[in-house]
Order: C-alpha cells, then structure tokens, then sequence
C-alpha cells in the first residue's frame, strides 16, 4: 500500500473548493473530487471542468431523493428559506464516507490515510458554517476527527490527519467571516483565474422557489420528484388540490410537455399562439366538479396569459 495520504473532497468547482484542493495538493496529497447534485443544485459541469484543471479524479453523486425526504422534514430545520443546510451537509458527509472508506471499521481508516476535505470557511455562513454547526456536521455523520478544512483549519480543532502528520497544519489557513479578500488573494497567488463568482447555486435559497415547494408540502405531503421537476418552469395555480401550470415561453411549453406522466392532462391552444398548460392532480380520479373547475380555470388563464408570451 502507498504511503501517500488520499483525501475525498466535497467538490462544487467553486472558489473555495478549488483553493482547498489546491492546499492539498500542494503537500502532496492524493486528491479526489466528489460532486453531488441533485433537483435542486447542480454544479457539475462547473465541478468537471476544475476536476480536469487541476488534474484530479472527480467522482458525481445524485442525492435528488434522498434531499426531498429531508426537505420535508428536516431534523436541524431551514435556513433563511427552504434550505436544509445542515441536514443536507450531514447527508453528504455520511455519502461521501462510504465512497472514502467502503465499509471498512473507523479504527482501520488511520492506517489507511484517508480523510475528507471540505472548502467550508468558518463564519463564512451564518446558519451551516458557525463553530456549532460544523461540529454538529462532523458529529452526526461520523467523520470526528477525520474531516480537514483546509481553508480554517487553524482555527478549529486538531484533525487525524494533523495529528498523524499526514499533512502540515502550519501551512492550511485561518479564514474566518463572509468576506472573501483572504480567498481572492489566494487564488492570484495559486494563478487560479475565471474561477466561478459566489451564488450559492441552490434553488432552496431562492425565495420565490422555496415559496413554491412549501406549498406544495403542505398541499401534498407525499409528493415526489416529478412534482419537484414542475416548480421549475411555468407560471404556478391551485384549484383546491388540483395544480395547474402555464407556459411562459416556447421553451417552457415544450419542457411542459416533456414533464407530463400518466394521468396529468395536457392543453394547448389551437387557433391562436399560447401557453401550454398542464394540470395534475394528487388524487388518481377526479371527479366531473373538481374536473369541471380545473378546465375552466386553466381556459381563463391560457386566454389571459396568450398576449404574453414571449418566443
């Protein structure tokens, strides 16, 4: 077995994930990339393309179910919208561990040496990424001792990998607080440029779309990822239990299209440019009433939103 350290890195292929690896890298460390996307965020392409500039291996994790099951319920609560962070981090810790370790006892990693990495920055948010939170993360997901933040690590606790002296901890960091001049400055010294700019990426820090997926929760608390697939396009309508989704444009009639199961009912307009709407119900059968009222409605806006469609 080689006696090089190997670390698994949550990888988004933004700044602080690439300046983590970089840190690494930088004392020899045998780096691989693990990128989760799922319904709600997806980096990677952005993830792919840094993986191949910085010539490290890149695994890709879709975690869309099991985040809806934590979106409904999540143990640690939201964010500032309908963000689970800290749940969400905890998953992908608990993930990440398995593809490191596979299976193996916690007192076998030591001789293995391997650890996980995170580009997290201490204060850097308010909610996921306070002293507490991160310890909780650590604790919940059964990485103690074996999760390296390169970009804080002078300011938390003494990691295996510190310890062991797998890696020097005099040369990882001590960033702290939302401003990113120390990370900047960092990457001009590693000559990193065109690096993606901060927008949290993840539709669950979008207000108008958490306002969408709260209400669809509380109306149907057994909704799956199809329904989850719908908020993203269209203009959104209730009829009691009954959901109804108008186009916006050509392009969001035909992903409108594309998106239709078994039992959703299809409208388009025949003699006039207009939006295609979809309507899908929570129940299997509708009766004629609740049937009646969803046609209706959906006529009134395909009538009201035709002069407003754009190509």
């Amino acid at each position: 077995m080689s006696n090089k350290s190997k670390a698994l890195v949550l990888f988004s292929g933004g700044l602080d994930s690439i300046l983590a690896v970089k840190l690494l890298k930088e004392q020899k460390i045998d780096v691989t990339g693990i990128c989760f996307t799922s319904y709600f965020f997806d980096s990677s392409d952005i993830a792919n393309k840094w993986a191949n500039k910085l010539n490290i291996r890149l695994k890709i994790c879709d975690i869309s179910e099991e985040m809806l099951k934590i979106i409904k319920n999540p143990v640690y609560g939201y964010g500032k919208n309908m963000n689970p962070c800290i749940d969400c981090k905890i998953l992908m810790m608990k993930k990440a561990k398995k593809f490191l370790w596979k299976g193996t006892k916690k007192s076998e990693w030591i001789y293995q040496k391997k650890f996980l990495a995170t580009g997290e920055v201490l204060g850097e948010r308010p909610f996921s990424q306070n002293r507490n939170a991160l310890e909780l993360i650590e604790k919940k997901s059964g990485v103690e001792s074996y999760l390296l933040r390169p970009l804080s690590a002078k300011l938390l606790k003494e990691t295996i990998p510190e310890k062991e002296k797998w890696i020097d901890r005099e040369k990882l960091k001590d960033f702290q607080g939302r401003s990113r001049k120390r990370q900047i400055a960092l990457a001009v010294k590693f000559n990193i440029k065109n690096y993606p700019t901060p927008a949290g990426g993840c539709l669950l820090t979008d207000p108008s779309f958490s306002v969408r997926v709260r209400e669809l929760i509380k109306k149907w608390p057994n909704c799956n990822i199809d329904d989850i697939a719908l908020l993203k396009v269209g203009r959104h309508f209730w009829e009691g239990g009954i959901k109804i989704i108008v186009g916006r444009n050509e392009d969001e009639n035909i992903m409108i299209e594309k998106l239709k199961r078994k039992g959703d009912i299809i409208l388009k307009p025949r003699t006039f440019k207009g939006p295609t709407i979809l309507i899908r119900r929570k129940e299997k059968e509708l009766d004629s009433e609740e049937l009646l009222k969803s046609l209706k409605m959906a006529k009134n806006l395909m009538i009201r939103y035709s002069s407003q469609l754009s190509s």
